[in-house]
């Protein structure tokens, strides 16, 4: 009998999700997560077994949970909320100060950099989001992000 993955998201996901939530500590993380199992579940379907679902979503909800904790130790994402904060509450007199920044920020950058740069840090989309969205490598979003980084670092100290 074929898998049918919308049966088993209805039947199943609360648990999945409750697994990665458990798992991540991270409530847009394990729905991330959770999605990703469903995803994984569709691509696969026709070489799953389908005896024991539930053990079968487990496992890899699980799998897919330690994979991400084990990016994080690799390569743990810095936080760069106080920055965005700062540009985003500029007053008026701060403004023009912050866009200046910014211009020249993305002044010698592709432009893509600055869609990768509101896609991940202004709208909070995950590495693996951006980089579907922008058809980049996430090892390629993570270079553009470190060099960005490293530039404001620079324009701030000026």
């Amino acid at each position: 009998m074929p898998i049918d993955p919308d049966a088993l998201y209805r039947r199943y996901g609360p648990m999945v999700l409750r697994r990665c939530r458990r798992m991540l500590g991270d409530e847009a993380q394990a729905v991330d997560a959770m999605q990703d199992v469903f995803v994984e579940l569709c691509r696969r379907r026709g070489g799953l077994d389908d005896r024991a679902p539930s053990a079968l979503l487990y496992r890899m909800a699980t799998h897919r949970c330690l994979n991400l904790i084990r990016g994080r130790r690799r390569r743990p994402e810095v936080p760069d909320g106080a920055l965005i904060a700062r540009i985003a509450d500029a007053g008026p007199d701060d403004g023009a100060a912050a866009r200046s920044v910014l211009a020249q920020l993305f002044k010698a950058a592709p432009d893509s950099s600055r869609t990768i740069a509101m896609l991940h840090l202004v709208d909070g989309l995950t590495l693996d989001q951006t980089a579907a969205a922008v058809g980049m490598s996430v090892s390629g979003i993570r270079k553009r992000l470190t060099r960005l980084r490293a530039e404001l670092t620079a324009l701030e100290a000026v």
